[in-house]
């Protein structure tokens, strides 16, 4: 299981600089983490990502199960064998997923696939658990504490989430303390199924309660007496990066410093910037590679979009002193070409340039951290 290492806590902010100790491998805090929902990241081979320097990499539950089953991935010996990759993975419950169907991200992506609505998706959601169709089949899955955190058991991850109740962010005070409270419950329930079959797994407890402060404080009271072996941070976050730095301030000395801790679904500059000096040891986001599938490249005077003009006839890499292999060998001309062209080596190119900039933007961050000017 999991150890973590405080290497450094600065004297200026709460930001800390740390090592997390995994059986596949050390993650550097703060640190970002990749998303790779269906044990892949998007337009990239596994020699790609460990080149990178990506340390850690998020799976998805809910698809994984779906396609191509945990039982199909634990026949393999688990995600490690199964996508051959040797460094440390995190899975979510699916959760998001599943209560994302009729009102989320989830929905708008079946929606622009042709498929049924999220909200015909869902059948039944009580305290038992949630039960849905299949997106692919049609067929029926019923997603509990105890399933979710078999699944994952079956996926072998180094980290695992509680099963856990998203709700949206314009909900009702009695739906929401409703929810926390399901939720607090179907967490335990994930808990105790987790620590009868640890195999060397470790859990992160999920601080819920949406932008109530009170029900934030009450989460980390329940879920801090519990043996969590570090926290992750859910729920909605707010309107704005106000509210949510507001959130985060609240919530986070409110959580043991010995343990770490995790951003969930947040991970642009602007939040991890807020979030490091607040005390958040990692972030996730498909942030850094969505923007690249769409010509949109991370620099450090801000996002350039690709598929502009002007860069039709700009032979520079796309960052002076980059070191990422995409700015060793092309200039933004060729990749403009690529995306103009709709070739797929452009968005190979980008994802690797992108990813590359998150790695060395938190590179950055540390160094900074250990001389205390953050």
């Amino acid at each position: 299981m999991l150890q973590f290492e405080i290497l450094h806590e600065s004297n200026r902010s709460r930001a800390r600089v740390g090592r997390i100790h995994t059986s596949h491998g050390i993650i550097d805090t703060p640190g970002f983490v990749a998303v790779g929902t269906s044990g892949t990241i998007k337009a990239l081979d596994l020699a790609t990502v460990h080149a990178i320097g990506l340390q850690l990499m998020f799976c998805n539950t809910y698809h994984l199960m779906v396609q191509p089953g945990t039982a199909v991935i634990q026949e393999a010996g688990g995600l490690h064998a199964f996508t051959g990759r040797n460094l440390p993975i995190i899975t979510d419950s699916g959760g998001f997923q599943v209560f994302s169907l009729a009102y989320g991200s989830v929905a708008n992506e079946l929606k622009s696939k042709g498929s049924k609505s999220g909200a015909n998706l869902v059948v039944k959601i009580d305290e038992e658990g949630v039960l849905f169709r299949s997106y692919r089949d049609g067929s029926m899955l019923l997603l509990t504490p105890e399933s979710s955190i078999a699944a994952q058991k079956a996926l072998g991850a180094d980290i695992i989430i509680p099963f856990d109740e998203l709700p949206p962010y314009h909900i009702a005070p009695e739906a929401l303390k409703q929810s926390l409270a399901r939720t607090h419950r179907w967490e335990k329930r994930s808990l105790e199924a987790h620590l009868k079959n640890p195999q060397g797994q470790s859990i992160y407890g999920v601080i819920h309660g949406g932008v109530d402060l009170e029900l934030r404080s009450l989460s980390c009271q329940e879920l801090t007496s519990l043996p969590f072996d570090g926290f992750a941070i859910g729920g909605s976050m707010g309107k704005n990066k106000e509210e949510m730095q507001h959130l985060l301030s609240h919530t986070l000395p409110l959580l043991p410093k010995e343990k770490p801790n995790h951003l969930l679904g947040m991970g642009d500059l602007e939040s991890i910037d807020r979030g490091v000096a607040l005390g958040i040891d990692t972030f996730d986001s498909s942030y850094p590679t969505k923007a690249a599938r769409h010509g949109l490249l991370l620099t450090g005077q801000g996002p350039l979009k690709l598929e502009k003009a002007l860069y039709s006839r700009q032979f520079s890499p796309i960052e002076e002193g980059c070191s990422c292999p995409t700015c060793q060998y092309h200039g933004l001309a060729y990749l403009h070409h690529l995306f103009k062209a709709k070739e797929l080596t452009g968005l190979t190119l980008a994802t690797i340039h992108n990813l590359h900039f998150m790695v060395q933007y938190m590179k950055g961050i540390r160094e900074k951290i250990l001389i205390d000017q953050i």
